[in-house]
């Protein structure tokens, strides 16, 4: 093992990248590639008909109103593609939004022909709110999307808690995910570095009149966060969830139900069994979220996981390195 890590951190132009995986069994890995591409070829007569649901907004107030629901209908936009390949489906991280991921999104529509699936996770962007906030329920989300779009199998990309949603889709439903990417996180508890809980206290300190203009609540509301938050870009980023409704200022967001389920968003599900397919783990090197002390878990749960690193970038790896990002996304789509 830490051999393969110290040969990990060979730098390869501006990436840095890892190879965990023990040793491929041909045999298993061939019959398992054969029935998915099987069940691709069964299924893709109903997605590969250019469909356009971009942009899509699906509300179900009854659901919205039931504690207990085990799934959301979740806000989404499908960007069409022009070959019958997998899909690939964009999952956000805590605080985002589908549109994180809309430049990124047309662009691999362009460069690879497939068709691109971004999602707002419950309680975010213009998902309906549910006081449950874990990631067995934003699993069963993403899944009924798929279910809904009928997409057999889909290769998933989630960045942070959306990383962790992946992670756990891949690990339940195997067979519904032919590759995943995880973008700067780890298949365990953050400790320490996250300063998530800062970020909603400033934000549910937030007062704004009514009668504002808009350029003017942003720039009180980026007033009154900067003694919290005093990375400009992050403001920046925590401010696009800031809107009017009903006439008053607040946040998309469900910050209660956000707070309430931190220690769940900030853990992960305990699982026994591995992903078998193919796995990219893809860090910043600015960023702490992918240390060598998660190598060993990644290789437990991921044993065909290759870990990268994008040199300047922190834990927004696709903002920061936006082409390194696509470039890391293409180049593993790939991979064998």
């Amino acid at each position: 093992m830490h051999k393969a890590v110290s040969r990990a951190r060979r730098e390869r132009g501006h990436v840095v990248s890892a190879r965990l995986a023990c040793g491929r069994s041909s045999v298993w890995w061939g019959m398992y590639q054969l029935c998915a591409r099987l069940w691709r070829q069964i299924g893709s007569g109903s997605w590969a008909r250019s469909h356009r649901y971009s942009p899509a907004y699906l509300s179900n107030p009854l659901r919205r109103k039931c504690s207990g629901d085990r799934s959301l209908i979740l806000s989404y936009d499908l960007f069409d593609g022009t070959v019958p390949d997998t899909p690939l489906v964009f999952l956000h991280g805590l605080f985002g939004s589908k549109s994180n991921f809309q430049s990124i999104a047309k662009v691999l529509v362009q460069k690879t022909g497939r068709k691109v699936l971004t999602m707002d996770a419950r309680n975010h962007g213009n998902s309906p709110h549910s006081p449950v906030m874990t990631y067995e329920a934003m699993s069963v989300d993403v899944q009924r999307i798929l279910h809904q779009l009928h997409f057999s199998t889909c290769i998933l990309i989630g960045h942070s808690m959306g990383g962790k949603t992946a992670m756990a889709v891949a690990l339940q439903k195997p067979d519904m995910v032919e590759r995943l990417v995880c973008v700067d996180i780890s298949p365990v508890p953050i400790t320490g570095h996250s300063r998530f809980p800062t970020y909603i206290s400033a934000m549910n300190n937030i007062h704004l009149e009514d009668q504002l203009p808009r350029s003017t609540a942003r720039r009180l509301a980026e007033e009154q966060l900067r003694p919290v938050v005093q990375e400009a870009a992050v403001r920046q980023f925590l401010l696009t969830n800031l809107v009017k409704k009903n006439g008053r200022y607040g946040w998309r967001l469900n910050l209660e139900a956000i707070s309430h389920h931190l220690p769940d968003i900030m853990s992960f599900p305990e699982f026994h069994s591995a992903y078998p397919g193919p796995t990219l783990f893809l860090g910043g090197a600015d960023s702490p979220y992918i240390s060598s002390e998660d190598y060993t878990e990644i290789e437990r749960l991921f044993p065909e996981a290759e870990i990268q690193y994008i040199l300047g970038a922190g834990h927004w790896v696709h903002a920061d390195q936006t082409q390194e990002f696509i470039a890391a996304i293409c180049r593993f789509l790939l991979t064998s």
